[in-house]
């Protein structure tokens, strides 16, 4: 199909047809799966859990790649979640482990653009009981569900620094396209931040869903919880 021109025959791309902007993602917003739950971050409630999870990670390597954190105690650790859940973007949002009840996660949505479709995941911090599990696979399924099936967003973004392998590394098998680095985009911790861009766009997303579905069906797993099939996108 030849590419629409305007007059000058210029190429100009093809129109939309029936799309709307979208909502802005609630804060009220509860997303459940079969091994997790995600819910608006409540500091009151999530705090302390989300504290002794993070702790798990002894050595802090976790929080190498985040602009924030470690914290020395609960105190501060409190303080930055007082300041990161005051406003709508980022909104964040806490993974909750259905077997335990207790919060092992955190992550969020950004940079939100309703007005071109287009919207960000980021901040995303699993402790280590979550880390390498179903529930986190679950966590970014439900984030993805909801911006495309839910709000009708066109444009899912994911960005990490260019020496975080394991982000990359997680982009890559959910599906995510490498878009380019930006070099020098930022600096945080004393130190420059080239970025990595990633994103998936909404006619790439029914397969990514049956995917995603597919590998975290119950019948991909065996009795001590280990996949039977690798994830595939």
């Amino acid at each position: 199909m030849d590419m629409p021109q305007n007059q000058f025959g210029q190429d100009i791309g093809f129109p939309l047809e029936n799309w709307v902007a979208p909502a802005l993602p609630s804060p009220t917003s509860t997303m459940t799966g079969q091994y997790c739950r995600l819910e608006p971050l409540n500091v009151d409630a999530h705090c302390l859990d989300l504290f002794n999870a993070f702790s798990l990670d002894v050595a802090g390597e976790s929080w190498t790649y985040l602009p924030y954190g470690p914290f020395d105690g609960l105190d501060g650790f409190k303080k930055w979640l007082i300041q990161s859940s005051e406003g709508l973007d980022p909104l964040f949002f806490t993974v909750i482990d259905l077997k335990t009840k207790k919060a092992i996660g955190l992550a969020s949505y950004l940079r939100i653009a309703a007005n071109t479709g287009v919207i960000e995941v980021g901040h995303i911090h699993f402790s280590p009981l979550l880390q390498r599990t179903p529930m986190a696979t679950e966590t970014m399924y439900l984030m993805m569900k909801h911006i495309f099936d839910d709000l009708g967003y066109r444009r899912y973004e994911w960005k990490c620094d260019s020496l975080n392998q394991p982000s990359q590394n997680a982009a890559n098998r959910l599906g995510f396209k490498f878009e380019g680095t930006f070099r020098q985009a930022t600096f945080y911790k004393g130190r420059n931040r080239d970025t990595s861009w990633y994103s998936i766009i909404d006619t790439e997303w029914p397969d990514i869903k049956k995917a995603l579905e597919a590998w975290l069906s119950p019948q991909n797993f065996d009795a001590d919880g280990m996949q039977k099939s690798k994830l595939k996108l």
